[in-house]
């Protein structure tokens, strides 16, 4: 079971907790504000970009090529962008803090 914490454009914090699936799956199905997955989770829009917090990068690792070459299409990314739908729910993310984008 991994806990994940958002952080809306509200400064609301929501803290949720799953198993499996995608990041983006588990914040649509909790109606995070700001995480809208229209594509589905393929990585062809970025209605679920997230920014991670600096410390929690060694848990999700950078975005890949195509991830990346989809974060530059938005003014709003840096070096912590991500988008959730290419965020796998493991142990491995327990505890990461995620910053919805604006």
């Amino acid at each position: 079971m991994a806990k994940i914490t958002f952080i809306t454009s509200d400064n609301e914090t929501i803290v949720l907790e799953g198993t499996i699936g995608s990041v983006m799956a588990l914040a649509v199905e909790h109606n995070v504000k700001g995480i809208d997955g229209d594509c589905g989770g393929v990585c062809s829009c970025a209605t679920c970009h997230v920014h991670v917090k600096p410390e929690d990068m060694v848990k999700t690792g950078r975005a890949s090529e195509i991830e990346a070459d989809m974060l530059e299409l938005d003014d709003n990314a840096d070096e912590y962008s991500r988008l959730c739908c290419q965020l796998e729910i493991s142990d491995d993310i327990d505890g990461v803090e995620l910053t919805v984008a604006k």
